[in-house]
């Protein structure tokens, strides 16, 4: 956990209203830091929902694999999360320490091993030693509360240099029900999704099939089109738990139920919401970038190309340097292996036209594109002219500070 708030963080931190169904509390078990909360646990009623999508990693890390084998139930009584550590390359050992965790946690508040989730982040490779929740747990859940989501947020950062936090409304059929979500991630960030944890919390009466239909159309446009340095995690975890206890919430079976269409949007907007917040945290960043790829043969490609010009350092380091070197955008282009025509390619820096039909635009300002540059904010488009297909994708600039971060990550 950095000292410094990144520049990019937000101006204003919604209030978290609790959740019908839901407490939390964290604790100190000193898993790897000193003087911090490192361990989170969320209460569930009985008969909330679960879904959750993970790292498309082929290394994933135990606790995801635990998380994937117990969704087939459909059914959370509790969240477990630890900071510091990672559980992850850790072989039988890990293994052995997801389940002693969720033991652990079943026996104190009184439920099944497999109605516990469980979620690791930090370091790669060294054992977690599991024995250290014990200690805690009895007193974590003794201790819950229903207004507890900042501190939450906090306790499960790592590098992070503030925690992350986003809430909304909406109806189904007359009932108001809220959605309230927790991020972390400032490094290994990239689709599909990266060292990236996420936990969204729900009053709505949504079962589990719908949920996961919810989450996995979701997480596309948010979560998936975030990058901070190409790097995709062997933990990436995005859960989501409904509790079905908002007054006079009508039962939703199916994802595609029409009464749901405010809520996806609720919904959304919280995904993004976060998303753009660990966009904002990546590691050293002094400016967040906003990519558009238009005019693409598909959205599939739009995406390829987009993620190709925001994961290139060479890309990255221009904007950090606050210089509008659409060369190295036209490599990132061109690398992508989609179609693409250099003669018809124009590309914007905020709205200024700096390239056009495969040559500097005529208009070019110097001084206007410099000025534009020196903003936190940096709007990049390209506009291929092959079809119609579009998307846009979140990244930061790297700096020199991303290289210091991780250079000491674990000293």
């Amino acid at each position: 956990m950095s000292s410094a708030i990144s520049p990019l963080a937000p101006t204003h931190v919604p209030d978290m209203p609790a959740i019908a169904g839901v407490r939390m509390a964290t604790a100190e078990a000193g898993i790897r830091y000193k003087g911090r909360t490192d361990v989170l646990l969320a209460l569930f009623d009985p008969g909330t929902t679960v879904a959750g999508v993970f790292t498309t990693s082929k290394c994933p890390s135990a606790p995801v694999e635990w998380c994937r084998a117990n969704l087939k139930s459909g059914k959370a009584r509790a969240l477990v999360v630890n900071s510091g550590n990672a559980n992850a390359f850790t072989g039988k050992t890990g293994r052995a320490a997801t389940k002693l965790t969720a033991d652990i946690a079943a026996k104190t508040i009184g439920c099944k091993p497999n109605e516990i989730f469980l979620a690791s982040t930090g370091v790669i490779g060294e054992p977690l030693d599991a024995t250290k929740f014990a200690p805690v747990m009895q007193s974590l859940a003794n201790s819950v509360s229903g207004t507890f989501f900042h501190e939450a947020a906090s306790a499960i950062m790592t590098t992070d240099t503030f925690p992350k936090v986003a809430t909304a409304t909406a109806r189904i059929g007359k009932a108001k029900v809220t959605i309230c979500g927790i991020a972390k991630g400032a490094g290994m960030i990239a689709p599909d999704m990266a060292t990236m944890l996420s936990f969204v919390f729900t009053d709505a009466a949504i079962s589990a099939p719908a949920l996961q239909g919810l989450l996995k159309e979701g997480v596309g446009s948010t979560f998936n089109a975030v990058t901070i340095d190409g790097d995709t995690s062997t933990s990436d975890t995005l859960m989501m738990f409904a509790t079905g206890q908002a007054k006079g919430c009508p039962k939703i079976a199916r994802a595609a139920d029409p009464q749901l269409k405010a809520f996806k949007k609720a919904l959304h907007d919280v995904l993004a919401d976060l998303a753009e917040q660990v966009a904002r945290d990546g590691e050293g960043a002094r400016k967040l970038i906003e990519i558009v790829v238009e005019g693409a043969v598909s959205d599939k490609s739009a995406r390829k190309i987009a993620m190709s010009i925001a994961n290139s350092p060479l890309v990255k380091t221009a904007i950090a340097g606050e210089d509008a070197n659409w060369g190295r955008v036209v490599m990132a282009v061109g690398k992508a292996g989609e179609p693409a025509n250099r003669d018809k390619l124009s590309i914007w820096f905020g709205g200024i036209r700096v390239a056009h039909k495969g040559a500097r635009d005529p208009g070019y300002d110097e001084a206007k594109v410099s000025a534009e540059m020196k903003k936190p904010e940096i709007f990049l488009k390209v506009a291929l002219g092959m079809g119609k297909g579009r998307d846009r994708v979140l990244t930061c600039d790297l700096t020199k500070e991303y290289v210091a971060i991780n250079g000491d990550y674990r000293s």
